[in-house]
């Protein structure tokens, strides 16, 4: 049944990359959104890397994203519930988020009912046997031995070596082609299919990819993916009959 108050989702927003005066601009951006949208939620889902890169301390957290951050605390301060899936960008966050923010943190795919409707939720990265060599990095990035050694660094130069890193990152991954492959070679969409093969699921929804779709992939069912907010700009939106991926200028 069509609700009042809606769902919405975003993902790879990738905020401070490249340079903090470009992602000051897509922050004002993301911000303005947040607050014409915010009457109409009833539930928000932040599907993860809305950091380009993210790590706090037991007393530390980056410099920086106070507009994003105040906003989402208008949110949850107001009943909203926030959803924060990390992705393999803020693969870092810890409890600074849901302490001051008030976020519900999320590190693996989450399977649940919304609105009626069965929902499968993750970023996308490391699923299923496939994209294997991230699955070596997630490994070594979520290694407690390597975490502890690396919250032994100071603030200053853990974040430039992350931050570093990250770049890098999304460097190559723009050298890779972003237009959709199609059905049988996107491995979200092959991943997803196999999951059907075992569950019953009206929506299977990702980032990662940086591509905004929506697919039929079974009668009834549909993969989406978010795309971005470097530069789509799309989120996603279900009001309790369908699930729309939207663009925010247009």
């Amino acid at each position: 049944m069509k609700q009042e108050k809606k769902i919405y989702f975003i993902s790879d927003v990738h905020l401070g990359l490249p340079d903090y005066e470009r992602s000051l601009v897509r922050e004002k951006k993301l911000v303005a959104w947040l607050s014409e949208i915010k009457k109409s939620t009833k539930e928000l889902y932040l599907m993860g890397d809305i950091f380009d890169f993210w790590i706090d301390y037991k007393r530390v957290a980056p410099r920086g994203y106070t507009r994003f951050l105040a906003k989402i605390a208008e949110f949850t301060d107001s009943g909203i519930p926030v959803h924060f899936f990390t992705g393999n960008h803020d693969i870092w966050a810890y409890d600074y988020l849901p302490q001051e923010i008030g976020v519900t943190i999320h590190r693996k795919p989450v399977e649940k009912e919304i609105l009626g409707k069965r929902f499968y939720l993750a970023h996308g990265d490391g699923l299923g046997n496939f994209d294997k060599g991230f699955k070596i990095l997630k490994s070594i990035f979520t290694n407690k031995v390597l975490q502890w050694f690396f919250a032994r660094l100071h603030p200053n130069l853990a974040l430039a070596i992350g931050n570093g890193w990250s770049r890098k990152n999304r460097y190559i991954e723009e050298q890779k082609n972003l237009e959709f492959l199609g059905e049988d070679k996107e491995w979200l969409v092959i991943f997803s299919k196999s999951l059907l093969k075992t569950k019953d699921l009206d929506y299977l929804v990702f980032g990662h990819r940086h591509i905004p779709v929506k697919l039929e992939i079974k009668k009834n069912t549909y993969f989406i993916n978010l795309g971005d907010w470097i530069n789509n700009f799309t989120y996603g939106v279900f009001d309790g009959e369908n699930f729309e991926v939207k663009s925010v200028d247009n």
